[in-house]
Order: structure tokens, then C-alpha cells, then sequence
């Protein structure tokens, strides 16, 4: 978690894996000021986590992913805000619409938007290739199928971490309120910070270990000119986090 695998760099320690469980992220969906700050957050950490041999063909690489992040970024931000400014823009507050958009909503639509800056922000791994490896760690190739395949796997993974995080928790408190365990608003908010917290902690190694960082792909699904190279029937590649 600390050393790109790719690169052999030091991952700033923010941004290391540990890092998503700062609590100043965890009401990220609440405004869109504050679903701006988590998406370029997670965007940070998925620029510093990603396959690090991906090349760039018109501009560098750096250059070409901040491009990308920052539209991904806008675009998630204001995707998450736009149910709350819609139900307030329209003064809709019947009790159907308040726990649709306050309840329900929030989770799916963060787990997409998470997959989306995910699959935006490392989509020049699909367009130009990733590095396969055989099994003694010999360059085989650059792979754009490898490429998909660890952008999917890593996007699949943000969304359950983010989407099961948003969406347990209001379940649990339900049931805290129900058997009213906790008899006063402020034991209520520390029963459900508790709860966000809990959850976010197991899902995390959870959500990273859905797939392996060293992924697996067969030399079948593979490009023409890889197959001609080698006569492994299993390749491998760095799938990012």
C-alpha cells in the first residue's frame, strides 16, 4: 500500500489505501461543495494507484489524466447534488420524495458516480494499453483488453466500497431508532457515525481484495500481435486499486 508496484514510487501517505477512512469524507453526498472535495479526492487516489505503465500517445500521460479527472470530477459532483437542489429547487417535501432522495438515492448514485471517475480518470489504460507479464515477470506487451479488464475490476470495486458504505448505514440506524437503543439526537448521531464507520472499515479490505491486484487474463482474450509472442496460456498485469 505504500510502493507503486509499477513504478517503485512512495504513494503519499493520504493517498494510500488506509487513507479512505478520514472522516471528513464519509458526508461527502450532503452538498455539492463537499461531493466535489470527495470525488477529487478518490480521483487523486485512483491517479496515484493505477497501473503506473500505461504511455500516453499525444500528450503525457500526467497531463492527459488531470484533463480527464477534472471533468470527471465536475461531472460526479454535480450528478450527486442534483436530486437534493432538484427537491429543494421544487419545494418537493412529501415523505415519499424525502426518503427517495434522502435515503435511498444517495447510494446507488454514489457507487456509479465513484465507477464513473474511476473508468474516466484511467481510460487511457483501455485506449493505449497496459504491460502483460508472463509468470517469471517478462514483458510481453501492452494490452488494451488487460487495460479494460483492470478499469472494470477496479471501477466494480469502488462501487461496492462507496455504494454498500452510504447504503448499510441508514438500514442499521433504522433498526437503532427502532428498538431506540439510543434515547437522545446526539447519542442517535454517534450511534450512526459509529455505523458509517464500522461499515467503511470492513468494506475497504473488502472492496480491494474483489479482485486481485496482480490480475490474470488468458492469452486468448489478448491482442493478435501478444499471441504471436508468447506461448503462455495465462498472462498477468498490475490491475491497480
Amino acid at each position: 500500500s505504500s510502493v507503486h508496484p509499477d513504478t517503485d514510487k512512495i504513494i503519499p501517505v493520504l493517498f494510500r489505501p488506509p487513507g479512505n477512512l478520514d472522516p471528513k469524507f464519509i458526508f461527502a453526498y450532503n452538498l455539492s461543495f463537499l461531493q466535489f472535495v470527495f470525488h477529487t479526492y478518490t480521483t487523486g487516489f485512483t491517479l496515484l494507484n493505477g497501473n503506473g505503465t500505461t504511455k500516453a500517445e499525444e500528450y503525457s500521460l500526467e497531463q492527459k489524466q488531470i484533463f480527464y479527472g477534472l471533468g470527471a470530477i465536475s461531472y460526479a459532483a454535480c450528478i450527486g447534488a442534483l436530486p437534493l437542489v432538484f427537491m429543494n429547487r421544487y419545494t418537493l417535501k412529501s415523505s415519499l420524495t424525502q426518503l427517495v432522495v434522502r435515503k435511498l438515492l444517495p447510494a446507488p448514485l454514489l457507487g456509479l458516480t465513484s465507477a464513473f471517475t474511476v473508468a474516466v480518470v484511467r481510460s487511457p489504460e483501455f485506449e493505449n494499453g497496459i504491460e502483460v507479464m508472463d509468470r517469471n515477470g517478462k514483458v510481453v506487451g501492452l494490452s488494451q483488453k488487460a487495460g479494460e479488464k483492470a478499469v472494470k475490476e477496479t471501477a466494480l470495486s469502488r462501487a461496492a466500497l462507496f455504494g454498500t458504505t452510504f447504503f448499510l448505514p441508514p438500514v442499521l440506524t433504522h433498526f437503532v431508532e427502532r428498538a431506540k437503543f439510543a434515547k437522545t439526537p446526539r447519542a442517535l448521531a454517534s450511534v450512526r457515525m459509529l455505523v458509517i464507520m464500522s461499515v467503511l472499515t470492513g468494506m475497504l479490505p473488502v472492496s480491494l481484495s474483489m479482485f486481485p491486484q496482480c490480475g490474470q487474463i488468458k492469452r486468448a482474450d489478448l491482442e493478435p500481435e501478444i499471441l504471436s509472442s508468447t506461448e503462455e496460456t495465462e498472462l498477468f498485469y498490475n490491475r491497480g486499486i
